[in-house]
């Protein structure tokens, strides 16, 4: 882990994602190719995000609130290095543990067993530290019984319970956790509330995406409003989601 706690470990600047998408409605692949092929096919412009800067320092923990397509989630592929900014730099110091999509890294066709060392696998853990871990797993997730099911036999409260174990087995430098607490029971979202408050005091790094403001307030100390892709606000916590709770109810009326 990362022992400077305080210096930016996350700095993003002027950073602008842009995604091509069809301008034109095609019927099927062929039509595509050949337009693609005759240099016809029309695209249109779009900007999940647009100019953002950001730094985030070692042990602080962020929010990123906003509607669905303001570009929380765009941002945290940014940061993750799934995708690369247009324009603009993102520069990231430290290991990553992210919950970014639900049953990411699994395989539905393997079973639980399976996919705990292919996910280990994934996040840099040799199978030697897998095995080691592997009871704590299982016992954090509570999925003694089915451990031998398929993931595609999972709920999806099941799968972040996994996930979320498998992710958390060791401290990262920094942890990405996108509405995966939103599913699975009050118990169980209690329980890794906790486990990111123990991860907190060991100086980890936590950026949470989350519509609920009782997680958001308990976790994070500062936040940042997305809408449409670009920056609204950014500051303490309970001030940022003062102003985007007001924003909604004037926008609602």
């Amino acid at each position: 882990m990362l022992k400077n706690r305080g210096k930016p470990c996350i700095e993003i600047k002027d950073a602008t994602v842009r995604f091509n998408m069809a301008g034109e409605k095609l019927d099927n692949l062929k039509e595509y190719f050949v337009k693609l092929v005759k240099r016809e096919l029309r695209f249109k412009e779009f900007y999940a995000l647009k100019n953002v800067n950001l730094t985030i320092r070692q042990g602080e923990s962020w929010a990123l609130i906003g509607k669905n397509g303001a570009g929380k989630s765009t941002l945290l592929k940014l940061i993750c290095g799934i995708l690369t900014p247009y324009t603009g730099t993102v520069r990231v110091t430290g290991t990553i543990a992210p919950m970014i999509e639900l049953g990411a890294g699994f395989d539905p066709n393997l079973t639980a067993k399976e996919n705990i060392f292919i996910n280990g696998a994934v996040l840099g853990h040799s199978r030697k530290f897998m095995k080691e871990q592997y009871e704590k797993i299982v016992e954090f997730a509570e999925l003694w019984d089915f451990m031998d099911l398929p993931i595609k036999n999972y709920s999806s409260g099941m799968r972040a319970r996994l996930g979320f174990a498998v992710a958390t087995i060791v401290d990262p430098d920094i942890l990405i956790i996108d509405e995966v607490l939103a599913v699975g029971d009050a118990a169980f979202q209690q329980k890794c509330r906790n486990r990111i408050r123990e991860l907190q005091e060991k100086g980890v790094t936590l950026i949470f995406v989350s519509h609920a403001k009782a997680p958001v307030m308990e976790l994070c100390e500062k936040a940042v409003w997305l809408d449409h892709g670009t920056v609204k606000k950014i500051g303490a916590t309970k001030h940022v989601y003062w102003a985007y709770e007001h924003y909604l109810e004037e926008t609602a009326n």
